[in-house]
């Protein structure tokens, strides 16, 4: 199983494991002051109940804002429930004990001095006073507070209460792991079917605020957006998302690596193909009639005459050598394989081919040839067609002058080799004019590198070969 699999299922594994929503019996959002009530008003509306027979759980909270201090002002406060109008259980602040505390309680608390009321722990307790531990805390002005408490009901008795002071409510947090310097236990009879805001006494009043009562403490777990399920999941299967594209992209980029290096690889294969069959072919014949030559000067070498023809055939049979091998050098020479480097060597070409001979040869070639580079096989078809076309040129078509042109446009280069010579009609490659000028292979040529070979001519009226090749990518190139 891939590394991207084993995370998706363990975010999906995560997300089964989130506890499940408590059940929201009752909840009011809105801050209420409450200053000088009495016994209060009603604020549940009979939507949640319980009497003496009831055995089951419930869940309350309370956010409270004391508009005053106890310490200057004594006073009572609290969130009270109601069992018709028979005061039950509160939680606030009872009148006698200044702290945060319970009253209308079973029980009274170790460090309270009236009878049913009950300090509820803090983690914010007392500085000690006369060596007396207090861990209780005093309500403050503006320093706001969050009351839990949970009921267990018990039928026909006290209830069991579990009271926390401002609790852990960050996710993850339960009822069960809170710490003990915040949680007070206690009993209390907590039957109802009201609950009532109540201050009276001194200060300014209390702000309650987000009131609710549900059936479990998980309710009250503040969840941030990005704990949730439906972002969490989101994040899950984007990053999933993530890393299948990364490794696409990754993988696509090693492919393309490895497929442009084949390529590379294949483009030498052929460049050695070709200069193995360039030695073959060219050197090998050159140098085999060099040899059968130099024979028969050794077997004639008392004819004068046969020596003298002989002789002229070696001088020329060598002089193709040197100029096959100079074509070899050039072709494997470090820095032959750009645009410029091709003109050059066309115009030196040019130059040795038309030495000595009553045809006159005129080089058109820039010299500010964009910097283009050329693979090998580009390079060595260009030169081949343009070779071809001036070799025609000389020994075909009795021209008084051959002209060599080469520009280029952005990636597209144009060379033109046209004479003023007797013509003829190129379009014929059957005829023995059309097969001794190898027009077929020069248009074979050009199509192996994606270019055009444009040949006119007619009778009377000179020859033009003109070549056009897009070097932007070779994309319309097949493969030679």
């Amino acid at each position: 199983m891939s590394r991207s699999a084993i995370f998706a299922l363990t975010i999906l594994a995560t997300l089964f494991c989130l506890p499940a929503r408590a059940v929201i019996l009752w909840h009011d959002d809105g801050a209420r002051l409450v200053h000088n009530t009495g016994m209060g008003v009603d604020i549940l509306g009979g939507a949640v109940k319980r009497d003496d027979t009831a055995n089951d759980v419930l869940y309350f909270r309370v956010h409270v804002n004391p508009l005053s201090d106890t310490a200057s002002e004594p006073y009572l406060a609290g969130f009270q429930l109601f069992d018709r109008d028979n005061a039950r259980l509160a939680l606030g602040n009872a009148l006698e004990a200044w702290g945060y505390s319970a009253f209308a309680t079973a029980e009274t608390g170790p460090s309270n001095q009236v009878s049913g009321e009950f300090n509820l722990n803090s983690s914010h307790p007392e500085p000690s006073r006369l060596g007396i531990f207090l861990p209780y805390e005093l309500p403050r002005h503006d320093v706001e507070r969050t009351i839990i408490f949970k009921v267990q009901f018990v039928p026909g008795g006290d209830d069991l209460v579990t009271a926390w002071l401002n609790p852990n409510l960050s996710l993850g947090a339960t009822d069960k792991n809170q710490p003990a310097n915040l949680t007070t236990k206690f009993r209390a009879n907590a039957t109802f079917n009201q609950i009532r805001l109540r201050q009276e006494g001194g200060g300014n009043g209390w702000i309650f605020s987000d009131m609710a009562v549900a059936t479990s403490f998980n309710d009250f777990v503040v969840v941030h957006f990005w704990q949730t399920w439906w972002f969490i999941t989101l994040s899950a299967f984007s990053l999933l998302a993530g890393v299948v594209t990364t490794v696409r992209v990754v993988e696509k980029k090693k492919y393309q690596r490895r497929l442009r290096l084949a390529e590379h690889e294949r483009a030498l294969e052929r460049e050695r193909a070709r200069i193995a069959q360039d030695l073959h072919d060219d050197l090998g014949s050159s140098l085999t009639r060099i040899s059968l030559l130099s024979g028969l000067l050794q077997t004639d070498k008392n004819n004068p005459d046969q020596v003298a023809a002989h002789a002229g055939r070696l001088s020329l049979s060598a002089a193709q050598t040197v100029r096959a091998l100079e074509e070899i050098v050039w072709a494997v020479r470090p820095g032959s394989d750009t645009l410029q480097s091709l003109v050059e060597y066309i115009a030196h070409f040019a130059n040795e081919l038309f030495d000595g001979n009553k045809t006159r040869c005129r080089l058109d070639l820039s010299q500010d040839l964009p910097a283009l580079a050329l693979p090998p096989d580009v390079r060595h078809n260009i030169f081949l067609i343009i070779k071809e076309a001036l070799t025609n040129a000389l020994k075909h078509a009795s021209a008084k002058e051959v002209r060599v042109t080469a520009k280029a446009s952005g990636s597209t280069i144009e060379i033109v080799v046209a004479d003023d010579g007797k013509g003829f009609a190129p379009s014929d490659t059957t005829t023995e004019a059309g097969k001794r000028n190898g027009l077929g292979n020069m248009r074979q040529r050009a199509a192996t590198i994606g270019g055009k070979l444009d040949i006119q001519g007619t009778a009377g009226s000179g020859t033009s070969v003109r070549l056009t090749v897009n070097l932007s990518g070779g994309k319309n190139r097949r493969p030679v």
